[in-house]
């Protein structure tokens, strides 16, 4: 990447702070974002090889939203960012959480055939239709080949393949069940089980 392309790519992401900084001030001190513009910077900080800028991104993005769960293209960011900074629990428990918002995305990332899975699909959840989903990453891709090669150790290691299997089984379960109490303690073992990383 050229000097000029590397100024470029920073002046898109100030150009995103400066739009950011704006909606809180027209807010009265709060984010609405209705443009989704605070996912748009990790990309460029991986673009850049600026893992350290990316990862104060996240911390700052943790902090001012810390109830906005994203989407799977921005949790498989992070978990590239926590990944390059050497923060790999983090990485691990990121990972697991971009499977449960998409179990698709791993498989287009390696390039493998997707298998349909029989789960729930929420209005909240991202569309997990393979055919329609564009990743920007693979797994061949220049300056990830570190990292895919851990996500392959990672996602054949014993403890992922066990909580991706309940979290798969729940998901199934949801797509029958019909009476609310049930459904409840579902999706709370769901919940639960993100967070048992």
């Amino acid at each position: 990447m050229t000097p000029k392309q590397q100024e470029r790519i920073k002046s898109k992401i100030k150009k995103i702070k400066l739009a950011l900084a704006a909606d809180k001030k027209f807010w009265g001190g709060q984010y609405h974002d209705g443009r989704g513009l605070r996912y748009l910077p990790p990309q460029y900080y991986i673009e850049l090889n600026d893992f350290t800028g990316g990862l104060r991104y996240f911390n700052w993005f943790n902090k001012i939203f810390p109830d906005d769960s994203g989407y799977s293209q921005f949790l498989l960011e992070w978990t590239i960012v926590l990944f390059k900074t050497g923060r790999l629990k983090e990485a691990e428990k990121k990972a697991f959480q971009t499977f449960c918002s998409n179990t698709y995305v791993f498989d287009i990332f390696f390039g493998r055939p997707v298998i349909q899975r029989d789960k729930f699909e929420s209005t909240t959840q991202e569309t997990n239709n393979s055919q329609d989903y564009r990743l920007y990453y693979a797994a061949d891709q220049d300056g990830l080949k570190d990292f895919s090669n851990w996500l392959d150790k990672f996602l054949a290691s014993e403890k992922f393949i066990l909580l991706s299997n309940k979290f798969l089984e729940i998901e199934k379960r949801l797509t029958t069940e019909n009476d609310f109490e049930i459904r409840h303690y579902l999706i709370l073992q769901r919940s639960q089980l993100e967070n048992e990383w």
